[in-house]
């Protein structure tokens, strides 16, 4: 064990630890000021759930003995047998435990990416229980799946450094099914949803790329010359995102906006995630400059299109760029970055690793959307079949009626 990348990896945990308060601030800026409460409530709930669940079963059942590549075991129930001293896999150089530690915050991020999609007319009670249900349905398998010793994807030759895949694509294609299946808010097509509290938004957003070097930086498992380059692939592929976000909303709108190049900025950390640790920094600039967009392109226009409404884009952001970010990884890795990686990428000639990227995307979809369909159903049986709120309740605010607060006691005009 080495004490320098034990401690590097649990400093990682904390940073990505923070990215859930950081996405109640980047959520609940986003929505009216009568949902800002809820929203905001909705992320950072999962830290409850997720840590729970983590250290109760979860973690067995994402990195325990494998069962046909698909899910792990009860063989760590409240992480008994976990060891603090040896690793999870041979190689590694942090222990068990501090493997589990860090995994644990991502279990906790992923399912409240998933709220944004559903802000403004979900019950919390709803909410609450959906988000159980998901973690055990869809984020666990992905887990183990992408991640554990002996996991299908893996074996297949896919790859996924930070969570293009378990993260991103699961939550946003979960979030775009559950969206389709909760309906419209009420008066989406006529009344004007203006972003209520933008330096919230951006404060978020900021937050967001700070954890996030932990995210990336900390999947390197070890203080090591891998990791260094996950942090600077990382940074270049936010700025670059976030300068390219700017120069859509100025051939659009004539103008930049702040909440745009916010936006931008999370879009490129998306981008980013699943070859993080696999692509060089030249790739990582191109990633950064298309990703912004792509993700702008479906949520200005195909979301519209459509008529989806993922209320903050939760699909349009983190399901678009993870899937853009996983097919770039199959464009881009390159294996003298990485001897972890299955191969180079498609821009160097071989092809396998470009078809398994494919492939892996392909079975999250799936995986995401019919793990979605049962885990509505499960939430509606115990729910008495009332997911949503009543158009009165919609109409007056989730923070009065979900939780009889508000985020702003003084204000007295119109929302």
């Amino acid at each position: 064990m080495d004490s320098g990348s034990i401690a590097f990896v649990i400093i990682c945990a904390a940073l990505v630890f923070f990215m859930t308060p950081g996405l109640s601030y980047f959520y609940g800026g986003l929505v009216r000021r009568k949902n800002a409460v809820n929203t905001m409530f909705a992320s950072v709930v999962t830290i409850g759930i997720g840590i729970v669940m983590w250290i109760l079963f979860g973690y067995s059942l994402a990195f325990g003995s494998d069962h046909g590549g698909i899910i792990g075991d009860f063989g760590w129930l409240g992480l008994s047998g976990v060891s603090k001293t040896e690793p999870y896999v041979e190689g590694q150089s942090i222990p068990n435990m501090v493997f589990c530690l860090f995994q644990m915050m991502f279990a906790v991020i992923t399912p409240a990416l998933i709220t944004g999609a559903v802000a403004g007319r979900m019950r919390f009670k709803s909410l609450f229980f959906f988000l159980i249900f998901w973690s055990i349905v869809v984020y666990y398998p992905m887990a183990h799946m992408v991640w554990a010793d002996g996991g299908f994807l893996a074996k297949i030759g896919s790859v996924d450094f930070a969570g293009g895949n378990v993260v991103h694509i699961s939550s946003g294609v979960s979030a775009l099914t559950l969206c389709i299946l909760l309906g419209k808010r009420y008066d989406l097509t006529r009344a004007n949803y203006k972003i209520h509290n933008i330096p919230f938004v951006a404060m978020g957003a900021f937050i967001l790329l700070f954890g996030w070097f932990g995210f990336n930086a900390g999947s390197a498992l070890s203080a090591n010359g891998l990791a260094a380059h996950a942090f600077i692939t990382t940074a270049v592929s936010a700025a670059a995102a976030m300068l390219s976000w700017m120069l859509c909303d100025v051939i659009a709108n004539k103008k930049p906006t702040f909440v745009g190049a916010s936006t931008g900025l999370v879009a490129g950390l998306v981008g980013i995630t699943p070859g993080a640790g696999f692509v060089p920094i030249w790739a990582a600039l191109i990633i950064g400059l298309t990703t912004s967009p792509i993700c702008y392109f479906m949520i200005s226009y195909v979301k519209k299109k459509l008529g989806y409404d993922d209320a903050l884009d939760a699909f349009g952001c983190h399901g678009i760029g993870g899937i853009w970010g996983g097919i770039c990884t199959g464009l881009f890795c390159e294996v003298t970055i990485n001897d972890i990686g299955q191969g180079n990428g498609l821009f160097y000639g071989d092809v396998k690793l470009f078809l398994m990227q494919l492939a892996s995307i392909g079975v999250t979809i799936v995986v995401s959307v019919v793990g979605t369909l049962i885990c509505y159903f499960l939430t509606k049986l115990i729910s008495g079949g009332r997911i949503r709120v009543e158009e009165k309740e919609e109409r007056v605010g989730l923070d009065r009626t979900e939780h009889c607060e508000t985020a702003y006691p003084s204000f007295n005009g119109l929302d």
